[in-house]
């Protein structure tokens, strides 16, 4: 199978597509070739030139991001099968790879409002069915609550070079206008860069002032960003697999039109850029950090009264008025949610991962994720690892 995919390489997105398919040509045991050409080619060469250069490699389908002006059909037509990355909307006559956009925009709404926000924001484009998407579901989750009215939109308008290029001043008078703290869904994890740069540049506390979800994590991205950017996780790899399975169906049938394939967000991969409670209060923010800063330790409470210059009496109220548990208890369900995200980021065993995590007994680390996920650690991995086929 000759493959052409027309994508920005420089993001993680292409590269986990990719390894979909290539589990895919490990599984059905065909060899596949993949030519990678950057969008660039096509503006210099237009759509036209595309098509040249796939009928003169004898590509047998291409896969890659169109505009919406393009003839796509025009691939079929020439005896290659077309499927198209849904960069700005979808396309009626060839199979799209897309997503769960409002599903992604729910998750993130929901878990601002367990952290106990009540002012958010979105930050994306307008006319760009990704962003358009996760903004409705962000925005349809919130009037659900009853806070519609706590919302503010800070779409920008979709212009050349819009991924990158940005009026920071603008987008920092944005900021400051909303009331804080507030719980901020970015449309992907590069726009969620620019606005914790925007942030540190203007001396915004991020996530205390401001707390940003970004989605795609696309880890380089969100570790290299200070603070670490909590990002929702899509299943990219299984849509790279289920696209390569049609584009071989379509092949072999050239009377089957195929039918667009779907990824869902599988997870919100918390850091610190999300990682708070909504508080002005500063004792509670600093037990916080020091809590999530030390979560993968064996940590009691008298650590965090260190980290705090309060008594234990009166922290305790605080951090209890501010978060609706103990500290004990918000040690131990975040441990718990470390755990899990080892669990599926990891093939080691249960008790080498509590060993990471101090935990001596793997027996008691399991009890108590059992009654806080009501199932044991190797039933939470195996319902939650990502099926590809």
């Amino acid at each position: 199978m000759r493959l052409l995919y027309i994508g920005d390489f420089t993001e993680q997105f292409a590269y986990r597509v990719l390894r979909g398919i290539h589990l895919y040509s490990q599984d059905s045991g065909e060899p596949w070739i993949v030519r990678r050409m950057p969008p660039s080619y096509k503006q210099e060469h237009g759509f036209s030139g595309v098509l040249s250069w796939a009928k003169e490699w004898r590509a047998d389908a291409v896969l890659g991001e169109f505009d919406p002006q393009d003839p796509v059909s025009q691939f079929r037509k020439n005896g290659i099968v077309a499927v198209a990355v849904d960069n700005i909307r979808l396309f009626p006559d060839v199979p799209n790879l897309t997503a769960n956009y409002e599903k992604m925009g729910r998750m993130a709404a929901d878990a601002f409002l367990e952290s106990g926000f009540r002012h958010f924001a979105f930050f994306g484009y307008r006319g760009v069915i990704w962003s358009d998407g996760r903004r409705s579901g962000f925005q349809v989750r919130l009037e659900e609550s009853g806070l519609a009215e706590s919302f503010d939109s800070g779409d920008r308008i979709r212009g050349e070079n819009f991924f990158w290029n940005f009026d920071q001043p603008k987008v920092w008078k944005w900021l400051v206008s909303l009331p804080k703290p507030v719980g901020i869904m970015a449309s992907d994890d590069t726009q969620a860069t620019l606005l914790i740069e925007t942030c540190n540049n203007y001396g915004i506390r991020v996530p205390y002032d401001v707390a940003i979800i970004g989605v795609d994590n696309d880890e380089v991205s969100c570790n290299l960003s200070q603070p670490a950017i909590s990002s929702i996780d899509v299943d990219m790899e299984r849509g790279g697999y289920q696209v390569a399975k049609m584009i071989a169906r379509m092949v072999k049938d050239p009377t089957y039109p195929g039918e667009d394939v779907v990824m869902q967000p599988t997870k919100l991969v918390l850091r610190r850029s999300s990682n708070a409670v909504a508080t002005t209060d500063t004792a509670v923010h600093n037990a916080l950090e020091f809590i999530h800063d030390n979560i993968r330790h064996k940590i009691q409470v008298r650590d965090v009264l260190k980290s705090v210059p309060l008594s234990r009496r009166l922290l305790e109220q605080r951090f209890l008025s501010a978060t609706g548990v103990s500290i004990y208890q918000y040690i131990m369900r975040k441990r718990i949610q470390y755990f899990a995200d080892l669990l599926l980021s990891s093939d080691e065993s249960i008790a080498n991962l509590a060993a990471q995590m101090d935990e001596p007994d793997a027996k008691t680390l399991t009890r108590r994720f059992q009654a806080i996920m009501k199932c044991t650690p190797s039933e939470y991995r195996t319902a939650h690892l990502r099926k590809l086929r």
